[in-house]
C-alpha cells in the first residue's frame, strides 16, 4: 500500500495554492493524499506568520495532529517556518522544517520517514528564494486560486512577508495562460489570481517587462473559463486602464478586494503604505462610476502604534463614508524584525479589541447595506458543492454570497437567479417559485 499523506494549511489563498502544488509532488512520488483524520503516515502544515495568533495555531495543529496519528512524519512549511525555524524544530512532534527555498522540493528532503529526537531544519536566507515556483490549488471544482506572483519589494513597517518570501517574482504570461487552459480542461469555473502582490506582477531584474494589466488582457482570451477574480491589489497598483478593462469584461468579474490599513495619512506615512487616503478614495469612485454594483472588499488594521482615538475616528469616519463592501479586519500585533514592533507609544489591547469590533459592526453594515442595493435584480450564481443543514452555497458575479435547498445537480453550474430578500437571521431561503435569495 502506498504511504498516505494529509495536509493542513492556514493563512491566505496563496498558501493553498503552494499547499495542492505541494500535494501532487506527493502524488507523483506514490503517496496518497487523505484526510487530516485518516490517520496519514506524513502530515505537512503549512504556515502563515501574519499575526502573533497564526503562530500559535501552527502548534495547536501539529498537536491535534499526534492525538490522530502518533507515529506520523510532521513537516512544517511556510512563512512561520521561514522567520523562525529553530522555534518550531522545539515543538514537540515536528521533525523537518522547510525554509522558503526549500518547500518545493520537500518529497526529495523526505526520503526516511524516520522520528529523530531531533527535527530536521532546512531553512536558507530568504534571498535565496528568488525562482518563482508556480501553483494552483485542485480538488475544489469550482474554484481555482492560480498563483501568479510572489514576494514583495514593498517595506510596510508591519509586516513579515519580504523577510518570509523574498523579493517580489512572477511567473510569465504564457506559463501563466497554459496552466489557466489546463484549469478550464478540469472542469473549474472560476479561477482567482493570487500572489503576495499582485499589481508588481512582470518586473524582473528591476526592469517592467510585462505589467498586470498584459496579463489581465490575455487571461480575458482563454476559452472554458467563466469566471476570474482579482483576490487583491495595491491601490496605487489599480490603474485605471484595469478598472476600464475589467468594467467591460465579461470573464473578469465586478469585484475588487483593495488594502487601505488606514483611514488615516499620518497611520499610512508610519506604515510606509505607497499611497494616501485621496488616492483610495479616487480609486473607489472610479470604480463605482463605471461599475455600480462591484462588491470592493477593504483590508484595514487597528491599533498600529501611536494611532490616537482621533486617528482611528478618522479611519472609521473615512470608511463609514467611503462606498465599499465590506471589511476585513486585522487587530495589530508586534512581529519580531518590523520596524513598527520598535516604535513608541504602543496601543494598549484592550483599546485594540474595542476598535476591532467597531470595525467588525460597521463591517456587517456595509454588507447590508450592499446586498439592499442588489435586492429586485437578477444576477448569475456560481454554486459550490459544500452543504449546510441541507442547503448549498454559491456567489453573484459582484460576490453576493446567496443559498439554496441542496441539489446535486446545481454544483458547479451557473444559474440565473433572482435576489429578492435578505433574511433577518442571515441565512437564506428559497420561495416557491424558486427564486434564490440574498445571505
Amino acid at each position: 500500500m502506498n504511504k498516505k499523506v494529509a495536509f493542513y494549511t492556514l493563512g491566505c489563498k496563496l498558501n493553498y495554492s503552494e499547499t495542492s502544488t505541494i500535494g501532487r509532488l506527493f502524488n507523483k512520488a506514490g503517496f496518497d493524499t487523505v484526510d487530516f483524520t485518516d490517520t496519514p503516515d506524513v502530515y505537512v502544515i503549512n504556515t502563515c506568520s501574519v499575526t502573533e495568533n497564526a503562530d500559535k495555531k501552527c502548534k495547536k495543529v501539529v498537536k491535534e495532529a499526534l492525538k490522530i496519528s502518533p507515529n506520523a512524519y510532521v513537516t512544517i512549511v511556510g512563512c512561520y517556518a521561514q522567520l523562525k525555524p529553530k522555534e518550531i524544530a522545539e515543538i514537540p512532534g515536528v521533525d523537518m522544517v522547510l525554509g522558503a527555498a526549500e518547500k518545493f522540493q520537500i518529497v526529495d528532503h523526505i526520503s526516511d520517514l524516520t522520528k529523530n529526537p531531533k527535527a530536521l531544519v532546512y531553512n536558507q536566507p530568504v534571498s535565496e528564494a528568488n525562482e518563482f515556483v508556480s501553483s494552483y490549488s485542485f480538488g475544489d471544482r469550482t474554484r481555482t486560486f492560480l498563483k501568479v506572483q510572489d514576494g514583495c519589494d514593498y517595506s510596510c513597517t508591519f509586516c513579515t512577508i519580504p523577510l518570509a518570501r523574498g523579493a517580489s517574482r512572477s511567473d510569465t504570461i504564457e506559463h501563466v495562460i497554459e496552466q489557466a487552459r489546463e484549469i478550464a480542461a478540469s472542469g473549474v469555473k472560476e479561477i482567482v489570481l493570487t500572489g503576495v502582490n499582485l499589481g508588481d506582477f512582470g518586473i524582473r531584474d528591476g526592469q517592467r517587462e510585462d505589467k498586470f494589466f498584459d496579463l489581465v488582457k490575455a487571461l480575458d482570451e482563454v476559452e472554458g473559463i467563466d469566471r476570474i477574480r482579482i483576490s487583491s491589489i495595491e491601490p496605487n497598483l489599480l490603474t485605471d486602464e484595469i478598472i476600464e478593462f475589467v468594467a467591460l469584461s465579461k470573464r473578469f468579474m465586478p469585484h475588487f478586494h483593495i488594502p487601505l490599513q488606514s483611514g488615516s495619512n499620518k497611520i499610512l506615512g508610519l506604515m510606509r503604505r505607497r499611497y494616501k487616503r485621496e488616492l483610495y478614495n479616487d480609486r473607489v469612485a472610479k470604480i463605482k462610476e463605471l461599475i455600480p454594483g462591484c462588491c470592493i472588499g477593504v483590508d484595514v488594521i487597528v491599533g498600529f502604534p501611536d494611532e490616537t482615538r482621533e486617528d482611528f475616528i478618522d479611519t472609521y469616519n473615512f470608511l463609514n463614508e467611503l462606498n465599499v463592501s465590506y471589511l476585513h479586519v486585522f487587530t495589530y500585533s508586534e512581529r519580531e524584525n518590523t520596524l513598527a514592533a520598535e516604535m513608541s507609544n504602543p496601543v494598549p489591547g484592550s483599546t485594540r479589541a474595542e476598535r476591532s469590533k467597531m470595525l467588525h459592526i460597521l463591517s456587517d453594515k456595509k454588507r447590508r447595506a450592499f446586498y439592499e442595493t442588489q435586492l429586485n435584480k437578477t444576477d448569475e450564481v456560481l454554486f459550490e458543492g459544500d452543504i449546510k443543514e441541507g442547503y448549498m452555497h454559491g456567489f453573484t458575479r459582484n460576490y453576493v454570497k446567496v443559498k439554496a435547498k441542496y441539489d446535486p445537480v446545481l454544483v458547479n453550474e451557473l444559474k440565473s437567479v433572482y435576489l429578492t430578500n435578505i433574511s433577518f437571521d442571515g441565512d437564506v431561503e428559497i420561495t416557491e417559485s424558486e427564486e434564490i435569495l440574498v445571505h
